[in-house]
């Protein structure tokens, strides 16, 4: 009798599990993304906070293949070529897509994302803070402020989600 009472609780725990397993499995399927580049998923993906940790520990020249979730900060108004994600505590990721391969909508700011790629530490020049200040449509003033290069923490996507 002991051993039927033991094999009725096991085969229930498995019955609850698969079935907390199944649920958990819908409530992920319930979200909707437009996908950009390759195709990925949202599966083992970091959060900002983590990715923000990460980058703090790369030294310029190192690169590590990683995804995380963020939201995006600023688009590129230009032709949607780069974005910026939210690291938090004022800190920014600089994203851009693998061989030029993709864009995002100019719409797009504030959007929650899933990005899959390379990390890396560069240092920016000022040429191209400028021309990115000139994509995002800063104005003479603020583009003519960008003086000296800065330490960025960056990124080449292979592929976004964007959650509709």
């Amino acid at each position: 009798m002991k051993k039927l009472i033991a094999i009725l609780c096991v085969v229930s725990l498995i019955a609850c599990k698969e079935t907390k397993n199944k649920s958990q499995d819908s409530k992920k399927e319930d979200i909707a993304y437009l996908s950009f580049g390759e195709k990925i998923t949202d599966d083992g993906s970091i959060s900002k906070d983590l990715m923000s940790q990460k980058f703090e520990s790369l030294k310029a020249g190192d690169t590590i293949n990683v995804k995380f979730t963020s939201s995006i900060n600023e688009v590129c108004q230009t032709k949607g070529c780069w974005m910026k994600l939210d690291l938090g505590n004022g800190k920014e990721s600089m994203v851009k897509f693998k061989d030029y391969g993709f864009f995002m909508p100019l719409n797009a700011a504030s959007n929650e994302v899933v990005v899959d790629g390379k990390a890396f530490v560069s240092e920016m020049s000022v040429e191209e803070q400028q021309h990115l200040a000139k994509d995002a449509g800063k104005t003479k003033e603020e583009i003519d402020a960008i003086t000296a290069p800065k330490i960025t923490y960056s990124f080449e996507a292979n592929g976004v989600l964007m959650k509709q």
